[in-house]
C-alpha cells in the first residue's frame, strides 16, 4: 500500500480568463500595458487577478502604485502556465477538428446556393431565403411589419423591451437577403439585448444600385428617431455587406452633421471592394459564397461608382469622430483581412474599436446562434455591449466597465 498523499485537484472555480489575465500581467509587469493587450480596463484586470488569488488561496503579485512584482507563488505559476494554456488550446483544436459535426451542418445548410452565382440573382435570392428559413426563431420574440419613412421592414420585440433599439442591416452582397429571412438573427439579438430590433428591407441591386440602399438605411435610422429614440439609444448592427452599410450610414451622418448613434457592431465586415472594378471581374462566374464570386454583385451595386469612394469604402475614409465599434470576425474565413484592416484604420483615426476573432470558418457565423457555441457566445457579447451602450456609463469615453467584465469568449486580436 502506498504512503503517497493524493494529489490536490484544481479548484472548481478556476477560470481560464483569470489565468490569461494573470499571464498578461506577469509578462508585462504592468497592469496598464496588460489591460491594453487584453482590451479590458486596468480595474477589471485587477479584479480578475484578485479573483484568481482568492481561488488559489495565495498572493501572486505584489502591487504598488509604481511597481508590480511576482511573488514566489506567482513565479511558480508563470513558469508552468504558458505550457498549460497551450495544451488546453491544443485539446480544444483537436476536439473541434475531430468532431466537425457543427461545421458540416453549416455546410449542409449552405448547399442549396453554394454553387450559385450572381449571374442569376433570382435563383440566388430564392435559395438564400430557403436557407434562412431553416434557422429557428426565439419564440418569445414577436414580429411586427412597419414602414419606416417609406422603407418596409420588420420589428422584432422581446418581452418588456426598453426604449433602446438595434438597427440590423442584413448581409447578402447588396443583392439578396431580406428582413423576413433575417428573422432568426433579429430574434437572437432582441433576446440578447433586451431591446427592439428593426430590420429594414433596403432596396437591392442590380435593380436599385448605389445609393438606394444607403438612402433607405438613413431613412430607417431617422424613423427610429421619429419614434422617440435618441441617437444614444440606437446601435446599428451589420452583417457582411450590411456592415459596409453601417459604415456608409455613419459616414453620411457625419458628412451631413446628423446625430450619430452611441456605437455600432460589425459582423465580418465586407468593405474592401477592389475586386469589383471591371478589369478585376472574373472571366467565368464564381460561386457566390467566395469573395471572387461576390465581385459581380458588388460591381452591379456600385454601377460605376469608384470603389475607393469613401462612402462605400471606409478604408479610404476619414473615420475620425465615429462612435465606438465592436468588430467580430471568423478566424478561418477569407473576410478576416477586411476586419483587421478596418480595425487598424479605425484606430489610426482615433476611433475606439475592439476586434474579436472567433475560431470558425463561416463568414456570417452569428446566424447560427441556435447550435454553434461560438455564435451563441458572439451574440451574448453583442448583448452585453448593447446593454452597456444603453447605460449611463456609455455617455463617458472608452469601453463601459459593465461590458468589459463580460467574459470574452472569442479571442480578441489586435
Amino acid at each position: 500500500m502506498s504512503d503517497e498523499r493524493p494529489r490536490a485537484q484544481a479548484p472548481d472555480g478556476l477560470e481560464l480568463r483569470h489565468l490569461r489575465a494573470f499571464l498578461a500581467v506577469a509578462e508585462e509587469l504592468n497592469f496598464g500595458r496588460a489591460a491594453a493587450r487584453l482590451y479590458v480596463s486596468p480595474s477589471t484586470l485587477s479584479r480578475q487577478v484578485a479573483a484568481l488569488e482568492r481561488t488559489l488561496g495565495c498572493v501572486l503579485l505584489r502591487r504598488s502604485t509604481q511597481h508590480v512584482a511576482l511573488t514566489l507563488a506567482g513565479q511558480a505559476l508563470l513558469d508552468r502556465l504558458p505550457a498549460v494554456l497551450d495544451d488546453i488550446d491544443d485539446v480544444v483544436e483537436t476536439v473541434r477538428s475531430v468532431g466537425g459535426e457543427l461545421a458540416a451542418r453549416i455546410r449542409r445548410l449552405g448547399e442549396p446556393f453554394a454553387e450559385l452565382t450572381f449571374d442569376d440573382v433570382d435563383a440566388l435570392r430564392a435559395a438564400s431565403e430557403r436557407h434562412y428559413a431553416l434557422l429557428p426563431i426565439v419564440p418569445e420574440v414577436a414580429f411586427t411589419p412597419v414602414v419606416a419613412r417609406g422603407v418596409p421592414g420588420l420589428v422584432a420585440e422581446p418581452p418588456d423591451p426598453g426604449d433602446s433599439w438595434t438597427l440590423l442591416l442584413h448581409g447578402g452582397n447588396y443583392t439578396n437577403g431580406s428582413a423576413f429571412g433575417f428573422r432568426s438573427l433579429a430574434s437572437g439579438l432582441a433576446d440578447a439585448t433586451g431591446c427592439r430590433v428593426l430590420t429594414p428591407d433596403y432596396r437591392l441591386a442590380p435593380e436599385h444600385p448605389f445609393p438606394a440602399a444607403v438612402d433607405d438605411v438613413c431613412a430607417a435610422y431617422t424613423w427610429l428617431i421619429d419614434q422617440g429614440a435618441s441617437p444614444d439609444e440606437i446601435v446599428p448592427v451589420g452583417d457582411g455587406s450590411g456592415a459596409g452599410l453601417v459604415l456608409s450610414l455613419l459616414l453620411r451622418l457625419k458628412e451631413r452633421g446628423g446625430p450619430l448613434p452611441a456605437r455600432c457592431v460589425l459582423f465580418t465586415p465586407f468593405i474592401d471592394l477592389g475586386a469589383a472594378v471591371p478589369e478585376a471581374l472574373p472571366a467565368t462566374p464564381a460561386p457566390s459564397g467566395t469573395r471572387r464570386g461576390m465581385a459581380l454583385g458588388i460591381a452591379r451595386y456600385l454601377d460605376g461608382r469608384p470603389v475607393d469612394d469613401p462612402l462605400v469604402d471606409p478604408l479610404h475614409a476619414d473615420l475620425s469622430g465615429l462612435p465606438p465599434m465592436l468588430v467580430q470576425a471568423a478566424a478561418a474565413h477569407e473576410g478576416l483581412p477586411d476586419a483587421e484592416r478596418l480595425t487598424e484604420h479605425a484606430r489610426s483615426c482615433k476611433v475606439d474599436v475592439r476586434l474579436e476573432i472567433y475560431p470558425v470558418d463561416a463568414e456570417s457565423f452569428q446566424l447560427y446562434w441556435s447550435f454553434l457555441p461560438e455564435a451563441a457566445a458572439a451574440i451574448a457579447q453583442v448583448g452585453a455591449y448593447v446593454r452597456a451602450a444603453n447605460s449611463l456609463e456609455a455617455r463617458t469615453p472608452g469601453w463601459p466597465t459593465s461590458y468589459q467584465e463580460e467574459p470574452t469568449t472569442g479571442e480578441p486580436s489586435a
